[in-house]
């Protein structure tokens, strides 16, 4: 009988989620470790060999670990719901004139759901992974918070799983830093984990051409959406002409094909216009936006405006901001710009080290202009549910 009771560990073949499943095993509980095959990189047509999560040499190593502690491991092909949620939403999001991030539907929509369901059939209480985030129940509601390692803290990309999934999940490593998880590693003999590189693409796009990516899954797309017009902001003076609205996105400099004399960043993506607006590192600027599809974790409802700390992007450190919900959105209102805000990219709320929650940014906007608000009788289109549609 284990100590603890049996638990499902995610293991990728990585050395975080690894050594998640080794600290499990040594706590005393019953480990069974589950590799989770989500995308065949072979089928998109890439030129980079196969490597991340998904690759045979990440599943071997997975699964050597598990031998070497006496524990069984399982693949678990996920492919179809995968590609039916994560990518078709990813080449969607692009059409629609949005960034999306797959990192966080994935694990919003595929990956918790279907550990959970594997967790039921295999008798476990519990599931575990190997992210750099805390969680703990605080009245009666379980709250996600960030990781001791800051600079690896994985807390915006967990906003969106549920409060039924976070009370069944276990983050052994939201107290240790990376260094710590190397050197556990290294005591115990596994170099291979600790000289193994680390992936941070996309594992579908692991040559990290998301635009050759839409190519190919997408045949006649590039010859559809071709000879539209960068626009100068401000002033919507003709610049040139641009490859398709789909190919670019906020924040972009290099890749633009042309020369301007002075560095020009993508400000705005236009699809119903097919135009891509450009202008000067100040016209990326914003300080509001509107996000929908919201999931909320420390509190089930917003009563009144709220003072956080808000976050657009991964590696963003956050902008003092006061929010609002009505609804399923939440108006923003940052303290200062924020350059580069993303329609199709996750907001997450921060009080403190908690997550308050999240949702996707549906669009952005500065206060001293007109725009949208949420007691405007105009309404801006809802964020769309996981299909793929065409220009």
């Amino acid at each position: 009988m284990s100590k603890h009771g049996r638990i499902l560990v995610a293991m990728s073949g990585g050395i975080d989620s690894s050594l998640a499943a080794v600290m499990l095993h040594e706590e005393g509980y019953e480990v069974i470790g589950m590799t989770m095959k989500t995308w065949d990189y072979a089928s998109s047509g890439g030129t980079k060999k196969e490597t991340g999560c998904c690759s045979l040499d990440s599943i071997n190593d997975a699964r050597n670990i598990a031998v070497s502690l006496g524990f069984p491991h399982y693949i678990l092909d996920i492919r179809e719901e995968f590609g039916d949620a994560v990518i078709d939403h990813f080449t969607g999001e692009y059409l629609e004139g949005r960034t999306p991030n797959p990192c966080v539907m994935c694990n919003t929509h595929i990956k918790w759901d279907a550990l959970l369901r594997r967790a039921d059939r295999l008798d476990c209480e519990s599931i575990a992974t190997g992210h750099y985030a805390h969680i703990r129940e605080d009245n009666g509601r379980f709250v996600l918070s960030k990781g001791v390692d800051t600079l690896k803290d994985q807390s915006y990309v967990l906003w969106g799983v549920s409060q039924e999934s976070l009370s069944r999940t276990k983050l052994p490593l939201g107290h240790l830093r990376k260094s710590e998880i190397r050197d556990m590693a290294t005591e115990r003999g596994f170099m291979e984990l600790v000289t193994k590189s680390e992936s941070y693409e996309i594992c579908f796009v692991p040559d990290n051409d998301y635009r050759g990516f839409l190519k190919r899954r997408m045949p006649g797309l590039e010859a559809e959406v071709a000879g539209g017009n960068f626009v100068m902001e401000g002033t919507g003076k003709v610049l040139g002409k641009h490859q398709g609205y789909p190919f670019y996105t906020i924040g972009q400099r290099k890749g633009l094909g042309m020369a301007f004399g002075q560095p020009m960043f993508v400000t705005e993506i236009r699809k119903d216009t097919n135009e891509v607006v450009l202008g000067v590192d100040k016209d990326l600027y914003r300080d509001g936006m509107i996000v929908s599809k919201l999931n909320l974790q420390k509190y089930p409802t917003l009563n009144g405006p709220m003072e956080t700390v808000t976050k657009v992007r991964y590696k963003d450190p956050g902008t003092a901001a006061t929010i609002s919900q009505s609804g399923d959105k939440i108006e923003v209102l940052f303290k200062e710009g924020v350059s580069a805000i993303a329609p199709g990219q996750a907001a997450v709320f921060y009080e403190g080290d908690d997550v308050i929650g999240g949702g996707w940014i549906m669009k952005s906007f500065r206060q001293g202009d007109e725009f949208t608000r949420l007691d405007s009788n105009k309404e801006t289109a809802a964020h769309p549910q996981l299909t793929t549609s065409r220009v």
